[in-house]
């Protein structure tokens, strides 16, 4: 996100805390798992409800499970069966930061979410057969 211009901290969290909700959907991508890696040809993507994600950082790491809600205005995550139990007996959803999570499956029903992803790693692809058929040519003079 090099939307920051000054180096002075406190210009930077006015920035962040006062960012639009349409530029902070920027702030929600997480990185791709190896398989969704090679399959979408992008190393990270934002994430939506009903993806499955696997926590990377802090006491919870390793686990795993269904993203149940998504908290735009505080950039919070909540995961399906990763809750704390309250002192009155409720369970309540452990907010995660997108950064610390790692998307391992992406819910496919938003024909908008996947229209130009599958292309792009089609033309990636034709773009490297080009590279390496012009060095096989240069190689062979």
């Amino acid at each position: 996100m090099a939307l920051m211009k000054s180096s002075k901290p406190k210009k930077q969290r006015k920035q962040h805390f006062t960012m639009p909700l349409h530029k902070r959907q920027k702030a929600f991508a997480a990185h791709l798992s190896k398989e969704l890696r090679k399959e979408l040809g992008r190393r990270s993507l934002e994430i939506r409800k009903d993806d499955k994600v696997k926590v990377m950082r802090g006491k919870h790491r390793g686990k795993s499970g269904k993203v149940v809600n998504v908290n735009r205005k505080k950039i919070q995550v909540f995961i399906e069966k990763i809750t704390v139990k309250k002192t009155d007996g409720r369970e309540i959803g452990i907010p995660f930061r997108p950064s610390n999570l790692l998307l391992i499956e992406i819910a496919r029903d938003d024909k908008e979410r996947m229209k130009g992803k599958i292309v792009a790693k089609e033309i990636k692809e034709a773009a490297k057969k080009e590279i390496v058929k012009s060095t096989d040519k240069k190689e062979k003079k």
